[in-house]
């Protein structure tokens, strides 16, 4: 009992001794679902971001509201996907690039 007990002990060491990281896992330049998402500003920089967005909500049937832009290097620029308002003629278009 007393080697298992010493056994948990030195692992509970030696987990305790390596730093909790957050950042081994890279965060991708684009990612969102049907409520929205974020798009890398060093990624806006290199394409439309507008047009992503436009493209991306289109998909669930629904037009995008811009939120906010972090302008700088590692910064994002965030946006909702939003239900087409009534009175809308159509469905929003996507187009293709």
């Amino acid at each position: 009992m007393r080697i298992i007990a010493a056994a948990g002990l030195l692992a509970l060491g030696m987990m305790a001794g390596q730093s909790a990281r957050a950042d081994i896992l890279p965060v991708p330049p684009f990612k969102g679902n049907d409520t929205g998402g974020i798009i890398a500003y060093s990624m806006a920089n290199q394409v439309d971001a507008r047009q992503v967005a436009v493209d991306h909500c289109a998909r669930y049937g629904k037009v995008v509201k811009f939120l906010g832009v972090q302008a700088y290097e590692g910064g994002y620029i965030s946006f909702s996907c939003r239900w087409v308002p009534y009175g809308a003629a159509n469905q929003p278009i996507r187009t293709l690039y």
